[in-house]
């Protein structure tokens, strides 16, 4: 019998605890680094399983680590298990109605997403364990990924410096090896301060820092015919000085969001929007100051994970869903736009089939639309670990993100197949990997080679502290 078909048999062994701790997440969902009760359930289940236990790891309260096995290589499984505000939704019921109004939900699947690798984690344990194989496995859970960059304040706090290879996943409509493409990000406070007086009387005597926002806005805009394509830039007035037009306002804040296919690029685009930032306060005679408040590197892809992580997903096969669970999928598909559809199957390399409603195949790589893509943390673990992430099929094929109905999905039957599934493929891979120690020179000879004379730069500073609640040092 392969190794693969052993802890396969593991993962089955534990699909009970890890359908009920994803469960017990998706009942309480918690935002960026306030996942205290998920970051709990963590804990608990890691000490069920006998993982040697670490909390609060680079200083973030809600982070942990459990590692088991001795000697080796060290595989580490990454998990997330952070919600999305606004997005509360009643499990199950393909019809918009919070369970709390304004309250949060599981929006992008990371019940799931964490439950599932440590899933992996904990049936490679128990193959190192059964088979006396020499090497170690760890389980990282990973707050704050929606916006709030945990892994890149780990991999600036040195926790990845003795891993081997990262291995992840995250919820899909369809089944595969991830598309290494993502666009490093800054997320940027620019902070304008200026002079307040009265409107109407004394208007020569104010200094706008609204008007300063305002043109800031502006100045991007022109500066957007000059970005790189693939370069994307939003952004959100999160102070706008008061509710009062007859006062000119002496403060305002503006939030930026800046994208770019690579570190480099990233770095050159954020010089530029902050030189905007500049004139505009000089424009309006106020000062300027930013604040970075998180940021994520690109994803390094890795062709000999890659092929190896495709070599066990061809051999496991799809999810095996049900004609209940595909029943249930079309009824949520009834909600979804044409547009939402068709997109699903584009971003996926799939080529569209009508009345498919889960995914009922691995889909090949290469095919996928490289202009649909966001930003992920994950991309910092890459540049200094050699990383491999797949997608696993959970929820119906053309489910919108960070939606009500992704929320609805996440305690279904099909979801917790897909979670299985993807934690089965994890684990096989990680196994095929500690039994092979030529598959990790392989894999790091392939990450030194594309990053050769690239240096990596940390998008978050070393100055930055992450957003802790209540204002907790880290």
């Amino acid at each position: 019998m392969k190794n693969s078909d052993q802890v396969w048999d593991i993962v089955e062994e534990k699909r009970a605890r890890f359908y009920e701790l994803s469960d017990r997440v998706w009942d309480t969902p918690e935002t960026n680094y306030e996942e205290f009760r998920s970051s709990a359930e963590h804990v608990r289940v890691l000490e069920e399983e006998g993982f040697r236990v670490e909390r609060g790891i680079a200083g973030l309260p809600t982070a942990v680590m459990g590692e088991a096995g001795e000697g080796g290589p060290v595989i580490a499984i990454l998990g997330e298990f952070d919600a999305l505000p606004g997005l509360s939704q009643q499990a199950g019921l393909a019809e918009e109605k919070p369970m709390e109004t304004g309250g949060n939900g599981h929006g992008c699947g990371h019940n799931l997403l964490g439950a599932g690798s440590m899933m992996a984690a904990a049936a490679v344990k128990d193959y190192l364990a059964r088979s006396g194989l020499k090497g170690r496995v760890r389980y990282y859970g990973c707050p704050a990924e929606e916006g709030g960059s945990s892994k890149g304040f780990m991999v600036r706090a040195g926790v990845f410096d003795d891993v081997d290879i990262a291995l992840c996943w995250h919820p899909a409509p369809f089944v595969g090896v991830n598309n290494p493409v993502s666009l490093a990000c800054n997320e940027i406070n620019f902070h304008f301060s200026g002079r307040a007086s009265h409107a109407s009387a004394s208007p020569h005597l104010g200094r706008s820092a609204l008007d300063a926002v305002e043109l800031m806005n502006v100045g991007v805009n022109y500066l957007r015919e000059h970005m790189p394509s693939s370069a994307r830039v939003h952004y959100a007035i999160t102070d706008a000085g008061g509710h009062a037009p007859n006062v000119v306002q002496a403060r305002a804040t503006v939030r930026y969001l800046v994208r770019a296919s690579s570190l480099p690029d990233l770095i050159e685009l954020v010089e530029r929007v902050k030189k905007v930032a500049e004139g505009a306060a000089l424009m309006t005679g106020t000062s300027m100051r930013s604040e970075v408040i998180s940021g994520d590197a690109n994803l390094v892809g890795n062709t000999p994970l890659e092929d190896l992580m495709q070599a066990e997903l061809e051999r496991l096969g799809p999810p095996l869903f049900d004609e209940a669970d595909r029943e249930t999928a079309r009824q949520f598909q009834a909600t979804f736009s044409p547009a939402d559809i068709a997109t699903s199957f584009r971003r996926f390399g799939v080529k569209p089939r009508s009345g498919l409603s889960l995914a009922d195949g691995i889909y090949q790589r290469g095919l996928q639309d490289s202009s649909i893509v966001g930003s992920t943390d994950v991309g910092t673990v890459s540049w200094v670990v050699p990383t491999v992430q797949m997608r696993g099929a959970t929820y119906a094929i053309g489910t919108p993100g960070h939606s009500w109905q992704l929320v609805a999905q996440g305690k279904l039957p099909a979801a917790h197949k897909g979670m299985e599934h993807a934690a089965k493929a994890m684990a096989a891979t990680a196994t095929r990997l500690l039994a092979d120690p030529e598959l990790i020179g392989r894999a790091k000879a392939d990450h030194a080679e594309r990053l050769a004379g690239t240096p990596f730069v940390n998008p978050i500073p070393d100055d930055v502290e992450p957003p802790l609640p209540g204002g907790q040092a880290a």
